[in-house]
């Protein structure tokens, strides 16, 4: 059974019961999920079983290939019931779907397993009657799980906020209540997601389902926040992160965000630096920030920033979006980047600006004579009129092609969440 959906709602024996009545009524195997199709609950076999449903029940969760189908088929926009078409390639037979919709709300979906794709009159009515019952259900549910999210989120938005006052309050107030523990190590992750949001804030019910797993873990405890559009997750841990762990955690997160949202949508993800107490938690989260920029302009990123490993970046991309345009690279930098035929003199530029100025290793890197090296640096020197030996002017050029590669990649975006978070 999905954590969340359990832990929001004490009076899931009610769902479940709805559900078994319904699944003996009909003589088929039903299952409830939310709207990201993860089991809330689910009846018995009645010999209709397939693959995708033996699998769900052993690993507690659908494959991501099979929730794909299911969301690419648009079954969480649908306003009414319909047939979800089968899959033999994944094992997965007609389903008869009811969107479980209240109040303007999307609740979840009723599946009903259909393995002749088609239902008698009698059994939509006893699905559309039970229907009706397990949304009264699931909507009175979602409101008082509403009351503890909308809490939630304005502590850990006023623990990371910029007033002091309110971030003492937001800490006493979570360890009062056992929510978080103060340490020893603290680190805020931020997402944000571009795309359109869809019916029922689609962006944040995905952002919620990618989060969940990372709220309580072997390591860490956490609380997140989740808006329209971004989400922002505070842990503590019991030991120091790695940064294999962190990099582990956010490839999960994205490849969440993956399953769950459309195609035309892109994620990034972004590490703060690691603190030791609560009260540091809004300086990760402002590093953050930082780490989301860094993975929305840098492709090699691939969607996932660390400030600890952002280097340079991490002061450049403190600069204001205005500020970010082509009037900070260096004019010697751009004679050489706006010369046509020049690629081959960046490229060796970089190499040796990356090997701290050393003729020897940047031969070596770009498989090079000296010789040719020696005349291609006279090149460069020639174009942009300063000399490479000197330190000041090495910095110049070198924070200038830092500056380049973030103005060359603003116009793109972090990778298509569909294909493989600070505006």
């Amino acid at each position: 059974m999905n954590r969340w959906i359990q832990r929001a709602r004490p009076g899931g024996e009610a769902l479940q019961s709805l559900v078994d009545g319904l699944a003996e009524e009909l003589g088929r195997s039903v299952v409830l999920d939310d709207p990201l199709v993860r089991m809330i609950c689910t009846s018995r076999h009645f010999g209709d079983e397939d693959r995708v449903r033996v699998r769900t029940l052993l690993q507690g969760i659908a494959d991501d290939e099979s929730i794909r189908h299911v969301l690419s088929e648009g079954v969480a926009r649908w306003t009414g019931p319909g047939y979800l078409r089968g899959r033999d390639d994944l094992g997965l037979q007609p389903r008869y779907c009811v969107p479980i919709r209240e109040r303007g709300h999307m609740l979840g979906i009723l599946m009903v397993v259909a393995s002749e794709g088609v239902l008698t009159a009698a059994d939509t009515a006893a699905i559309a009657r039970v229907s009706r019952a397990v949304a009264t259900e699931m909507y009175a549910e979602r409101l008082a799980s509403d009351v503890d999210e909308e809490r939630t989120h304005r502590l850990v938005h006023q623990l990371v906020g910029q007033d002091a006052a309110q971030r003492s309050a937001a800490r006493g107030r979570l360890l009062d209540d056992g929510l978080l523990p103060a340490g020893p190590h603290v680190v805020v992750t931020g997402v944000a997601v571009a795309g359109e949001p869809g019916p029922s804030g689609r962006i944040a019910v995905a952002l919620r389902g990618a989060l969940e797993p990372f709220r309580r873990t072997r390591a860490a405890r956490g609380l997140a926040a989740v808006d329209q559009d971004r989400a922002v997750l505070v842990q503590v841990f019991e030991r120091p992160p790695t940064e294999e762990d962190l990099d582990l955690q956010c490839r999960g997160i994205v490849r969440s965000l993956t399953t769950f949202l459309d195609a035309g949508s892109t994620a990034a993800v972004g590490v703060g630096g690691r603190g030791a107490d609560l009260a540091d938690a809004w300086n990760s989260h402002d590093q953050a920030r930082v780490a989301v920029r860094a993975a929305r302009r840098l492709p090699h990123l691939n969607g996932i920033g660390d400030w600890e490993r952002l280097g340079e970046y991490a002061v450049l991309l403190q600069l204001p979006d205005g500020a970010l345009n082509g009037s900070l690279v260096p004019e010697p930098l751009r004679r050489l980047l706006d010369a046509g035929g020049h690629a081959r003199l960046v490229e060796t530029l970089r190499c040796f600006l990356e090997n701290a100025g050393s003729v020897p290793r940047t031969a070596e890197a770009l498989v090079l004579h000296r010789t040719s090296l020696y005349y291609r640096l006279r090149q460069i020197q020639e174009i942009t009129g300063l000399d490479l030996d000197d330190g000041g002017h090495r910095l110049v050029l070198h924070l200038g092609l830092r500056l380049a590669d973030l103005l060359r990649t603003s116009r793109g975006a972090a990778p298509q969440v569909g294909a493989t978070a600070e505006r």
